[in-house]
């Protein structure tokens, strides 16, 4: 069995910090119940998802380097740390969402909603990609056309992620803004994707919720000062997207089932708001 100790120094910092702060938040939460039947896993479930955050906080772009880093100390197969690391997902999720709900209790006044786009494979091999058939599906971004998914968060100023939704590209954008905000109150800022009248009539609540549209170019309305100030502050959001994809792994189409790509993007988030 993997045993891993803080104070080993043979171990990079990142990887001591991310075990550290996963074992605090799994005994805080009581998020692991110890189970007397059944054989005795290889790798523990914390062991495993501390090595799937490692992958995605390091840059390492595949679960065999991760292996072969620590291959010695694993004492298994690739195949079971593949199958351990897809499982430590679900522990993942919980630790995603209480994240996410301790940052609505302290979230900033000002919010903002944006989508992006999640390739699952290349275009050209869309009609031969079988793993996520199911569930990806062409779409068009400011890049081009795409197979895969889209995902939309909303973000709060200071940065703490609130809610994240995963959806076919061809859903309609004004719905998922209504699901993904349907519990957060302040200053939504989003951009002219998302400019319907009627949404902003449903969603807005007096002193509670204002929805805060970027008009179109070609659109007779008017920003105030203030207002402009404020979408000027949708660039973080950008950049959350980029940091996403560039350094935390977001994008694949490595994986061979749909749980190891679900679970390639559960560990990306959740090592996104642990960094």
């Amino acid at each position: 069995m993997l045993q891993l100790t803080l104070n080993d120094m043979r171990y990079p910092m990142i990887f001591r910090k991310l075990k550290a702060v996963v074992t605090s938040l799994v005994q805080k939460l009581n998020l692991l119940k110890t189970s007397t039947t059944g054989r005795p896993r290889k790798i523990t479930v914390i062991n495993s998802l501390v090595l799937a955050l490692y992958q995605h906080s390091s840059t390492r772009a595949t679960k065999k380097s991760v292996y072969l880093d620590y291959k010695d100390e694993l004492n298994c197969s690739y195949k079971t740390l593949v199958v351990s690391m897809n499982q430590s997902s679900r522990l993942a999720l919980r630790i995603l969402f209480f994240i996410m709900r301790q940052g609505k209790r302290s979230q900033h006044l000002i919010k903002y909603t944006d989508a992006t786009d999640i390739p699952v494979c290349l275009k050209k091999n869309a009609d031969s990609h079988k793993t996520m058939k199911g569930l990806a599906s062409f779409g068009r971004s400011t890049k081009g056309w795409y197979f895969g998914l889209k995902m939309t968060i909303t973000r709060d100023y200071d940065g703490r992620l609130l809610n994240i939704k995963f959806t076919e590209p061809g859903k309609n954008d004004r719905d998922i803004f209504r699901d993904v905000n349907k519990d957060i109150n302040g200053i939504i800022i989003a951009d002219a994707g998302y400019v319907s009248k009627r949404l902003e009539q449903d969603m807005n609540i007096e002193n509670k919720r204002w929805i805060l549209i970027r008009p179109y170019k070609t659109m007779k309305k008017l920003m105030t000062k203030w207002q402009e100030k404020l979408y000027q502050g949708r660039f973080q959001i950008e950049f959350d997207f980029r940091n996403l994809k560039m350094f935390h792994g977001l994008i694949t189409s490595l994986p061979r089932s749909i749980e190891g790509y679900l679970a390639n993007y559960i560990h990306t988030l959740t090592s996104f708001v642990l960094s």
